[in-house]
């Protein structure tokens, strides 16, 4: 019997302030290439914290940018994060595969903060002995999958996967980068509104955050300081110069963000700390469209006292300079990481 090809996803980043598709193709010796890879800004109220507040919006920003690309593949990956989404690691006694489907929503109710019965559950088994098994719990708010799935259907394409932002992230780093099994490694996905925080320690993932902090901070601080607009202050913070402000007032700006930045990853790894068997971070990897801001990897380096550096997502992906220009795809890597992390499943998995 001939084994039946696995279908590839299109990886549909809807985030708060922009849309972001990927498309890869598999090859015979297992490597990818970038097939599609579009990037198109969302006005701010389209997506307000996570939640769709103007559908149509968003559906026509993410048909625009499909018809651009030209990708006929029907099957389409979205992800979440945010508050409506928990992610738990729970000891249960050890038990066959059977027992756990059966019992999972009974052990999940003691320790998620949502009513069991609105929620969209998953689970996986990481590791177990004799008598206990340790199990990784995702959920996320039904309304809130329906939101996103919704949008994927009202394109006429198929809602193959939601994933989880922390999840497609590392899986685009362990694509790119390898399996870090000699050291803790903190990814930080730095979004518009949110950013997420995934802790891998000696190969595993062992403790997730989203925190409500991102690129909107550092819009909303340079429109205060210097008197702009939020067009004006986005422009000054992708490095555009305006008016007779100085260089060094603008970094003077984004420094106090970063600071802030800084000060949440801090009490996110003190409190990692505390409640594991680890007492430092050896790495830093950013990714996210808000982490390309000036000096942030120097502020965290100085602060955090560990390696800082920016993802390329497309590290270990082939693409045709002629139909993704270097500069391009470098100026966008960051922000696609959850795309690639979502392109690089597939159907069913």
């Amino acid at each position: 019997m001939l084994l039946r090809k696995k279908k590839n996803i299109v990886g549909l980043d809807i985030g708060s302030s922009a849309v972001k598709l990927v498309e890869l193709k598999q090859g015979k010796g297992g490597r990818y290439s970038l097939l599609h890879a579009g990037h198109a800004l969302l006005s701010p109220e389209a997506i307000v914290e996570g939640t769709v507040m103007d559908s149509s919006l968003v559906i026509e920003v993410a048909q625009r940018l499909i018809q651009e690309q030209g990708t006929k593949n029907p099957n389409f990956g979205v992800s979440l994060s945010g508050s409506t989404v928990a992610i738990r690691k729970i000891q249960v006694p050890a038990m066959s595969e059977a027992e756990l489907a059966e019992s999972i929503h009974w052990e999940a109710e003691q320790y998620l903060p949502f009513d069991v019965n609105t929620v969209n559950l998953d689970y996986v088994v990481l590791n177990s002995d004799a008598d206990t098994m340790d199990v990784l719990l995702v959920a996320a708010k039904k309304d809130r999958v329906a939101d996103y799935t919704s949008i994927v259907a009202q394109l006429g394409k198929v809602p193959a996967l939601v994933d989880v932002d922390v999840f497609a992230v590392q899986n685009a780093y362990e694509h790119n980068y390898g399996v870090p099994t000699d050291r803790v490694v903190a990814l930080v996905n730095v979004g518009a509104h949110v950013m997420n925080l995934n802790i891998l320690a000696h190969g595993q993932s062992v403790a997730w955050r989203d925190i409500a902090f991102g690129g909107n901070n550092y819009t909303d601080a340079i429109q205060r300081e210097l008197n702009l607009t939020r067009d004006q202050a986005e422009a000054v913070k992708s490095g555009e110069q305006l008016g007779d402000h100085t260089p060094q007032t603008i970094l003077s700006v984004l420094n106090g963000v970063s600071e802030e930045l800084s000060d949440h990853l801090q009490k996110t790894f003190e409190f990692f700390y505390t409640t594991s068997s680890y007492d430092h971070v050896d790495e830093i990897v950013l990714a996210g469209g808000a982490c390309q801001v000036l000096n942030l990897d120097n502020v965290l380096k100085e602060r955090l006292n560990a390696r800082v550096e920016v993802m390329n997502p497309f590290r270990e992906i082939d693409f045709s300079e002629s139909q993704f220009p270097p500069e391009w795809l470098n100026r966008h890597a960051p922000a696609m990481t959850v795309a690639v992390g979502m392109a690089l499943r597939t159907v069913g998995e």
